[in-house]
């Protein structure tokens, strides 16, 4: 196993690195970020230190260059195999080097060289980047600065290691670097305020109308946690025109030459009355070492596993009638808990609550493409849309195969992704989602896993949308090339951005206009987007070619991802375009080499590997094929089968859960932690939405069976009935907080009460409320 303690306390020698820092300018909904290397080699021969470091998988990286003795070396973009020749070359020739590069196996993973620094010399280099910024589902606008780089699993049929399996490891808080972060935010719509789950400085705003602000980082980042920021405007959901002119000088009909939009709609359409029972659902499990990783640092933090476990739970439970279900569990091996997706019923969903009870972190490492193999390799249910929900920590090497194969099969299913604890590849978990027409979501420190679960399932519920198109309205002589594809799937009240190109002479006082159109449940509906072509125009508001790199990188991303990526037409369109843009791909890097030194650098050149922070909360993680099978993650203090902290960091903790799931179906808490009603009362639901009129459910709601019973409006009424309005009440008054948990196996349970009660129903509804002592609206139940 790796060990915690690399060259930073194991070796004598100092770490070149000294210092990172990192200038952030958000505007509106997108990110552009400098982030500066500082070095200092404090050896007596000259150093190569190299440096391998996360990054979003969605990062245009179009810049490099490094600094030495006041003068400034710009970096040149190259294809990949010859700038690492000329790198090579200026070293063996005693001269200064300096390269960026993209691992090849995964896209959120950058390694930067600094080669011959000479003993004594101090270098700074720098790195750009810019990024959409995705909009959570309470409206804050979330950027993310990766900090945690975990060792990515190598399966056992692949020849090469991860470029993370020799990286040193330094334990929390003896890293001798720093982080350094400022961020400077501008909305036109007005910025409430800003959240983390890191400490900042006070919100400072720079102007009277709160439309500017500046926010930064403060000091004593250890190194174990991403940096996450929610920035939560007066207005978002706003559909807009990005609209950035040609650069001067670029190549005739090249990408950077013409006029790049880049379109933010918001498609809006009637929510479903009636919740689908069609769907295979097929949950795919991480349960590989990594998985026993504690989700944070903090007491009685759940762990991996765990929080999945208590997220199948509820995923279960909000499961709709009709439908088929299988879960899947992998590591080195994997295993399903039935031979093939089988009918949801009562009897099948406890047997897999049952089932559920023996997953662990035991199954090794972490190998997904077998299982997603067999998945694929098994024939779907007619009528029924496979919808596949897969949950990892997403340490693995073999990132590109496993987005290949869920593309490959992209028109047989959705895929949703969920990436658990720090450090979760945002390359595999965006790559998939994106690939089979999904959600991605990330879940780390304190934040539930739960809400952003059934969310997905929500979606997944939703109709599919079809035909979308975009229709343009355009002066003469103008017309639009596509740049990213048009989306394969809309969800209701999630953004979609578009990229385009607009070819031809802009008359800088012309309009236009651009539709997009989708049918959903055989109605056609209509997004427009105004365009106002002038310079001045306020659609142009973001510098420095922001608009063509993000353009630039969602094509080389499609291109990548796509089935012939290997073909000589495309590897020559991907170089084409990372070229001309400046945004790296996996095919290009950028090298500098300072020419001019007055005489060769002297001296063998050692090579430093720049320590990172011991991988999350104690876990170790094997290097290599060897250890398959092996725990990979330290044991911790014993704790209940399904412990949860209830806590974000949005929202202080009111309970501390925990879930053990018993024979009969019901959970059995364990006495080591608080008991939550709300999950009890889920327990108590059956697969048809129905609940029964029992003594736990009595319970839950704080009375007895027998006065339950007393309290019903009439003896001709079906118990079952009486339970379901109560418990439903119940969710909407003393669960209301939480009631995007609940939501889908309430509306469940509303469903079977419509088809059950009849004339009963109002009746049970006055009734309950008087026993709960709530004012419960008869509409919630269709009435």
């Amino acid at each position: 196993m790796m060990p915690c303690c690399g060259l930073l306390t194991a070796s004598k020698h100092p770490v070149p690195l000294k210092g990172i820092s990192v200038d952030v300018q958000v505007k509106g909904f997108v990110a552009d970020v400098s982030a500066t290397l500082k070095y200092k080699n404090e050896e007596q021969n000259p150093l190569e230190a190299v440096f391998v470091f996360p990054m979003d998988a969605d990062s245009a990286v179009y810049s490099f260059e490094a600094l030495v003795d006041g003068k400034r070396i710009v970096a040149e973009i190259q294809e990949k195999k010859k700038a690492h020749q000329t790198y090579e070359d200026a070293l063996a020739q005693g001269k200064e080097a300096f390269l960026l590069e993209e691992d090849e196996s995964s896209g959120d993973i950058f390694s930067c060289s600094v080669g011959n620094l000479p003993p004594g010399q101090e270098a700074e280099v720098k790195l750009a980047f810019v990024q959409e910024l995705p909009v959570e589902a309470d409206g804050a606008v979330r950027f993310v600065l990766p900090a945690v780089l975990n060792p990515r699993y190598t399966p056992q049929d692949e020849q090469t290691q991860s470029v993370t399996a020799n990286i040193p490891r330094a334990p929390k808080g003896s890293l001798p670097y720093t982080l350094e972060l400022s961020v400077s935010l501008q909305s036109p719509y007005g910025i409430a305020r800003v959240e983390s789950n890191c400490s900042l400085t006070p919100l400072r705003y720079t102007k009277d109308d709160k439309t500017t602000a500046q926010i930064s980082l403060g000091p004593g980042h250890q190194f174990d946690r991403d940096v996450e920021l929610l920035m939560y405007y007066e207005e978002v959901n706003k559909p807009s025109v990005n609209l950035e002119w040609g650069i001067p000088n670029a190549k005739a009909d090249s990408l950077m030459s013409e006029t790049a939009m880049m379109l933010s709609f918001y498609p809006r359409f009637p929510e479903a009355e009636e919740q689908s029972d069609c769907g295979e659902f097929i949950f795919l499990i991480d349960c590989s070492g990594s998985m026993g990783c504690t989700m944070g640092d903090a007491e009685n933090s759940p762990t991996r596993i765990d929080s999945a476990k208590e997220t199948l739970f509820l995923l279960l439970k909000s499961l709709p009638v009709g439908c088929y279900f299988n879960i899947f569990s992998f590591g080195s091996t994997y295993d399903s808990f039935f031979p093939e997706s089988v009918a949801y019923t009562q009897q099948t969903m406890e047997s897999a609550l049952e089932k559920m009870k023996t997953m662990s972190d035991d199954l090794g490492g972490t190998e997904i493409l077998e299982p997603l193999k067999h998945i694929y390799d098994t024939a779907g249910k007619p009528g029924h849309p496979r919808q596949l929900f897969l949950f990892t920590d997403g340490e693995v090497r073999n990132t590109k195969a496993v987005i290949a194969k869920v593309s490959q099969n992209a028109d047989k299913h959705r895929c949703f992704g969920f990436g658990i604890g720090e450090g979760a590849s945002t390359a595999l978990v965006k790559g998939i989602s994106q690939a089979a027409g999904g959600t991605a979501e990330f879940i780390t420190g304190k934040e539930r896993m739960q809400p952003k679960a059934l969310r997905s399932l929500k979606a997944s519920l939703q109709p599919a949308v079809k035909n979308v198109s975009l229709q343009w309205t355009l002066p003469p002589g103008l017309e639009t090339v596509l740049v990213s594809r048009l989306p394969t799937a809309i969800f209701r009240g999630q953004r979609s951005i578009i990229y385009s190109l607009l070819k031809g002479k802009v008359d800088e006082t012309a309009q236009g206009a651009v539709s997009l159109e989708y049918t959903y449940r055989e109605e056609t509906f209509r997004n427009q987007l105004q365009l106002q072509l002038e310079k001045t125009s306020s659609c142009h508001l973001l510098p420095r070619a922001t608009i063509h790199r993000l353009a630039a990188k969602s094509l080389i991303m499609d291109l990548e991802r796509s089935p012939d990526s290997r073909s000589e037409e495309v590897v020559k369109r991907i170089l084409e375009t990372s070229l001309q843009s400046g945004v790296v791909s996996s095919l290009t890097a950028y090298v500098a080499v300072n020419k001019d030194l007055n005489q060769p650098i002297q001296g063998p050149l050692t090579r430093r590997d720049i320590p990172l922070a011991a991988v999350a909360y104690g876990c170790s993680m094997p290097t290599g094929k060897k250890l398959l099978g092996t725990r990979m993650c330290m044991k911790y203090t014993p704790r209940c089968k399904m412990q949860v902290e209830a806590a974000s960091f949005r929202k202080k903790a009111t309970d501390s859960r925990c879930l053990r799931v018993a024979d009969s179906g019901e959970e059995d808490v364990s006495p080591q932690c608080l008991d939550s009603p709300l999950v009890k009362l889920i327990s108590l639901q059956n697969a048809d939405g129905s609940w029964t009129l029992s003594g736990s459910l009595a319970s839950v709601i704080g009375t007895s069976e027998a006065e339950l019973k007393a309290k019903m409006p009439n003896p001709g009424v079906d118990p079952a009935v009486w339970a379901t309005v109560l418990a439903v009440i119940w969710l909407h008054t003393a669960g209301a907080e939480q009631r995007d948990e609940w939501e889908l196996l309430a509306r469940k349970a509303v469903a079977w009460l419509k088809g059950r009660a009849g004339a009963t129903l109002a009746d049970c509804i006055g009734a309950g409320n008087a026993v709960l002592k709530a004012s419960v609206d008869a509409a919630l139940f269709g009435l």
